[in-house]
């Protein structure tokens, strides 16, 4: 009797730890891992990161540096996720504006000269962030700031994406807290730290581990 009371005890525990794991998973949203080749992305998957976006989702993708933590510039709650992920106040948050090319720049840039605007060309895309003046069509989370920062990186994936999405990716790049260099540029690594913080971690293959130089 005691025998099958111990058995009966194990399988009651068993049962309840197997529910409360099942709650969890549940419970704890985990992210998507898509895999897009630079060389040849896949429309469909390309379309389902835009869709994440427009929902207001928060992404992981690759970039021409490091891999960058996203979200479409119009929706103020991914962006909120994002300050918080980064443990920043938002309107303090100096996030880069990732763009598919120079032509939209008038949307958040003031004019500027010719000289600068041939500095960009020729730098662009590329591994450069460039703080610019802002104007007064920044989304009310940016009003304050008198600059943004500018980015065209040189990667096939990011900018279809923005492309696709029709407006630019508000970026920041992701580092480690305990400085392991693979948690930036391996993506299964990453996604193997950021599942359950983020909607959507892109496979574009290895990163880089140096950030974007700002001008």
């Amino acid at each position: 009797i005691k025998y099958n009371l111990h058995i009966s005890i194990i399988f009651f525990w068993q049962i309840r730890i197997l529910s409360y794991f099942c709650l969890l998973k549940s419970v704890v949203k985990m992210a998507k891992f898509i895999k897009i080749y630079p060389e040849n992305p896949n429309e469909r998957e390309v379309q389902k990161v835009v869709d994440c976006l427009r929902e207001g989702g928060v992404i992981i993708y690759p970039t021409d540096t490091v891999y960058g933590l996203g979200c479409d510039i119009t929706h103020s709650k991914a962006l909120e996720r994002i300050a918080q992920l980064k443990g920043i106040k938002l309107e303090k948050a100096n996030f880069s504006f990732v763009c598919a090319d120079l032509s939209n720049l008038s949307d958040y840039v003031k004019q500027i000269d010719t000289a600068t605007f041939k500095i960009l060309k020729r730098a662009l895309p590329g591994a450069y962030t460039f703080i610019l003046p802002g104007n007064t069509n920044l989304p009310k989370e940016f009003k304050k700031k008198k600059t943004v920062g500018i980015r065209v990186p040189d990667n096939n994936i990011a900018r279809i994406l923005v492309k696709k999405l029709g407006n630019p990716i508000v970026s920041s790049s992701i580092y480690d807290e305990d400085e392991v260099i693979e948690y930036t540029t391996d993506p299964e690594l990453i996604f193997e730290k950021w599942q359950d913080k983020v909607d959507m971690v892109i496979d574009g293959g290895y990163g880089d581990n140096v950030a974007s130089t700002v001008i």
